[in-house]
């Protein structure tokens, strides 16, 4: 039995849509979420909120940088609360723990308590980054996986893994199957932000980056199948 910690964007919760959230993807991933549970492996999840609103984006635009991202914050909320309905409906109990005290709707983020639910086989999914300003939810990510004790850290993104440049937009893009931490830093990789990699660098967490819209691409990373980028 291992314990996993999820990333995922919020721009892979769009799917048909411009923005906001697609019901069947939803429905999609939390079905691959709860395939995990069911094998008694323990999953967390950490989910972004770009597909409503990104600070970043936002303070650009002339707003606050804090405010910015005070409102990405509660998008993230939004977000793992329609995960949550989405793998309860499919009968796993799960927990929405904000980082961000909400107590009618999210409990708050307890280190210890969010342990105890994922050895309960509970779904845990952690909102609201890490509760501060100017760090992204893949800081979060990596915050949460250390602090859990997670074996690995799994980003799943709308590529097949990590490549020199978007694979969207060039078709010479090379992709890499595996890397170390050093490489992606001094490559300037776009995997996840700086503060993350260093995080998952320094406590020896391991990160496989996988397409997340790929059918069964999860459960094949936990199956121990060759698929997506590993970085150690």
């Amino acid at each position: 039995m291992k314990r996993y910690l999820l990333k995922l964007s919020g721009e892979a919760l769009i799917g048909k849509y411009d923005y906001g959230i697609d019901p069947d993807i939803v429905n999609e991933i939390s079905s691959n979420i709860v395939e995990v549970n069911q094998t008694k492996n323990q999953i967390a999840v950490v989910v972004g909120g770009g597909n409503i609103f990104r600070g970043a984006g936002l303070a650009e635009a002339g707003l606050d940088r804090v405010t910015g991202d005070n409102i990405g914050m509660l998008a993230t909320v939004i977000n793992s609360l329609a995960l949550q309905d989405a793998i309860e409906k499919m009968g796993i109990q799960c927990r929405v723990m904000s980082a961000v005290r909400i107590n009618q709707i999210s409990e708050d983020y307890i280190r210890r308590r969010a342990i105890r639910h994922l050895e309960k086989n509970r779904v845990v999914i952690f909102a609201a980054g890490t509760g501060n300003p100017f760090f992204t939810t893949d800081t979060a990510a990596s915050l949460r996986a250390i602090e859990i004790n997670a074996d690995m850290v799994l980003k799943g993104t709308k590529v097949d893994g990590v490549y020199d440049k978007d694979p969207m937009k060039h078709k010479d893009a090379k992709f890499y199957k595996e890397l170390t931490y050093n490489e992606v830093l001094s490559k300037e990789l776009k995997v996840m932000d700086t503060t993350a990699v260093v995080l998952c660098k320094e406590n020896n967490i391991p990160l496989k980056v996988f397409n997340m819209l790929k059918k069964g691409s999860l459960m094949s990373i936990i199956n121990g199948e060759d698929t997506g980028t590993t970085i150690k």
